[in-house]
């Protein structure tokens, strides 16, 4: 079968997923992008093919790299995607909600989707029964949130998340955690329920590094998927890697 690097650049975290065949073998967590990483990757897996989503200023030495290893392709708002982004600036829709976009419809077609990637930011995305990104939101991630409070306060700290905390916190962790963390849940399932009095045939699907934290504490009927930007990826770079 063949190899298939995703990768995945986001503010936080630099990952790729490796794929053999269309399954996910495994995935790691990248200190830096460097081409001497890129490269030791690329000895190792030998890939036929490569796929980067990016939203930050990565090392533009690593596309060369890539290109001349494999069959490489940057996901843009000019990739061939199984969707339409029929916005008035297509070119400033981010790539990992791209990605989200062509793996919900290929794992969830002819539905209406609300995307909920949990990362540094959280965002929204929706995708019509037509397989059209129409728009969503953007707010703080559960880590910026958290980081906010220890600086732009004298004596707050800088609390860890947690998924097991109390509704009443009783300490200056739990009250955080009670804050944020519940907080973020109770926005998203308002967002949700918004979403479900203007739309039928709806699926919501969560993913993103703080899924953990957050999928218990939401009211909503949700599918959880952890995996799903790296399967859009996959998908995307099978269209055009051809």
């Amino acid at each position: 079968m063949s190899t298939t690097l995703c990768f995945d650049f986001g503010n936080t975290r630099k990952k790729v997923a490796v794929f053999k065949g269309s399954e996910i073998e495994k995935i790691l967590h990248l200190q830096d992008d460097t081409t001497a990483t890129i490269r030791s990757l690329i000895e190792t897996y030998k890939p036929e093919k490569s796929i980067l989503s990016s939203v930050i200023n990565h090392n533009a030495e690593i596309e060369t790299v890539l290109k001349d290893h494999t069959r490489f392709h940057l996901l843009n708002h000019l990739s061939r995607l199984p969707v339409t982004t029929p916005v008035g600036k297509p070119e400033k829709i981010g790539a990992d909600r791209l990605a989200l976009a062509a793996g919900g419809v290929h794992f969830y077609p002819d539905k209406n989707l609300l995307l909920i990637g949990l990362g540094t930011c959280i965002t929204l995305n929706f995708v019509n029964k037509y397989k059209e990104l129409v728009g969503g939101s953007i707010s703080p991630g559960l880590e910026m949130r958290l980081k906010s409070l220890q600086y732009y306060t004298a004596k707050l700290p800088l609390i860890a998340p947690k998924a097991d905390l109390p509704l009443m916190g009783y300490d200056t962790e739990t009250n955080i955690l009670s804050g944020v963390v519940l907080g973020m849940a109770y926005e998203l399932d308002g967002f949700i329920a918004a979403y479900e009095e203007k739309f039928d045939n709806f699926n919501v699907v969560l993913t993103g590094g703080d899924l953990q934290h957050l999928a218990s504490h939401l009211k909503s009927r949700i599918f959880a998927d952890p995996e799903l930007i790296f399967k859009g990826l996959y998908a995307i770079s099978e269209v055009n890697n051809a």
